[in-house]
């Protein structure tokens, strides 16, 4: 199935409309919600998840990439799909016709889960896009709600080149007379959303106008939505960014609760809703892996991500020694997210994982240089990783970043060693 890799990223719907048609439209079996956007969508995707199980739902969940093992990309109430299941998913689809060309690989793992959630009895399927929206292969389907989560320039090759083209692709997911809930705050992105969603009937609610999520300590908040207002929340995924991604999951909650056209109203307790806040979990986000040194895993693979994770690194670990191991990919802006970063840190470990994409991390030296003086390079992220552990004191901290990838190879180097 990896070998699928080698048709690269092909946007558009036909050969996904196909493939499902053949296979029955299992999409059609259960109701769902739709999450795009440029950072924050795996967060909301679980919050929503463990939400709706919690109030006792049959509850899918899919997103990507996956960080060690392709089955947590497909999970059904936090269970990752087996291998004998991935097995059957996979022949099933492989059975039916494609179309006018072969699928590529994430038109076929969306296939797959669509298949295996449509055979399971699911209520619910929370489903993450890609790559932008109006052409990624996850839009067939017809979602309670639909979660536009924020927007920044990325993957300009495919989805363009300014904000306001990057919103009119993922603003695609928007349906007819479907409600829209984002955190976008930029009024010039806004409005093409607007638009849209005025052009397809879509009441769109949005974050510090319509909802809010007002801060009240760490990992604390009061909820002031649509028409509920909720106090005393706690999250359990770090940072202050997630208090708004939880605040955009909310919100969707909300428009569950109310149903709207086709849908009806879901019942969701607020009770499972403060339960579902606590227990949600995100591996490879602001990750807790050790205390002593204390391991932070924290994905962000561009600037807007990067620069979350430093405002988190200035507010709760200013008084600490960081070492940050790093490893970007080729078409980020490394020297932005490097930039960010390295003021925090007294030291940088470079490295690169495994994906052709990866920067070298001889090119990464010199802007690093500009930052700090102890700069080295470990080419491969296990030994980067173990080498960080090496040489940290117990009471310093070493921060794992700059993609999922590198994040994915150091949860391996730890799973491996019974770790986490």
């Amino acid at each position: 199935m990896y070998g699928l890799r080698r048709f690269g990223i092909i946007l558009g719907l036909e050969t996904t409309e196909a493939i499902l048609r053949e296979l029955g439209n299992p999409q059609d079996r259960f109701a769902s919600v739709h999450i795009a956007g440029t950072n924050g969508k795996g967060s909301i995707a679980s919050y929503l998840s463990t939400i709706l199980r919690e109030a006792g739902y049959n509850v899918g969940l899919y997103t990507s990439p996956h960080l060690v093992r392709f089955n947590e990309r497909i999970k059904i109430n936090h269970r990752e799909i087996t291998d004998q299941e991935v097995l059957e998913a996979y022949n099933a689809v492989k059975k039916v016709g494609y179309g006018d060309r072969e699928p590529t690989f994430f038109e076929y793992t969306t296939a797959m889960a669509f298949y295996h959630f449509g055979h399971k009895d699911i209520d619910w399927a929370i489903i993450e896009t890609g790559m932008g929206g109006r052409m990624d292969s996850t839009n067939v389907l017809k979602p309670a709600v639909s979660v536009i989560s924020n927007i920044s320039l990325e993957h300009q090759m495919y989805l363009g080149d300014t904000l306001e083209k990057i919103a009119a692709e993922k603003g695609g997911i928007i349906k007819n007379g479907t409600p829209v809930v984002t955190g976008v705050s930029q009024e010039n992105v806004f409005a093409v959303l607007q638009n849209l969603a005025d052009e397809r009937s879509a009441p769109i609610y949005r974050l510090g106008m319509d909802f809010t999520a007002e801060e009240t300590g760490r990992n604390r908040f009061t909820y002031h939505g649509i028409y509920e207002a909720w106090e005393n929340l706690r999250t359990s995924l770090q940072g202050r960014h997630q208090i708004e991604n939880a605040a955009i999951a909310l919100s969707a909650c909300e428009v569950l609760q109310m149903g709207y056209g086709k849908h009806p109203s879901v019942a969701i307790p607020v009770d499972t809703i403060r339960k579902g806040l606590l227990t949600t979990k995100w591996p490879g986000r602001l990750e807790k892996i050790m205390d002593s040194p204390l391991v932070i895993l924290d994905g962000a693979h561009n600037l807007s991500a990067v620069e979350n994770l430093s405002r988190y690194m200035e507010e709760e670990l200013s008084e600490r020694k960081i070492t940050l191991v790093a490893g970007i990919l080729g078409d980020k802006s490394y020297e932005a997210m490097l930039g960010n970063l390295l003021p925090h840190c007294t030291r940088v470990i470079l490295t690169r994982s495994k994906i052709d994409r990866a920067l070298d991390p001889l090119m990464m030296k010199p802007v690093a240089e500009k930052y700090i003086s102890d700069v080295q390079i470990v080419n491969d992220v296990g030994e980067a990783v173990q080498h960080a552990l090496k040489t940290v004191p117990k009471d310093e901290v070493i921060c794992i970043s700059g993609s999922l990838y590198v994040v994915g190879e150091a949860r391996a180097f730890f799973e491996s060693r019974g770790i986490v």
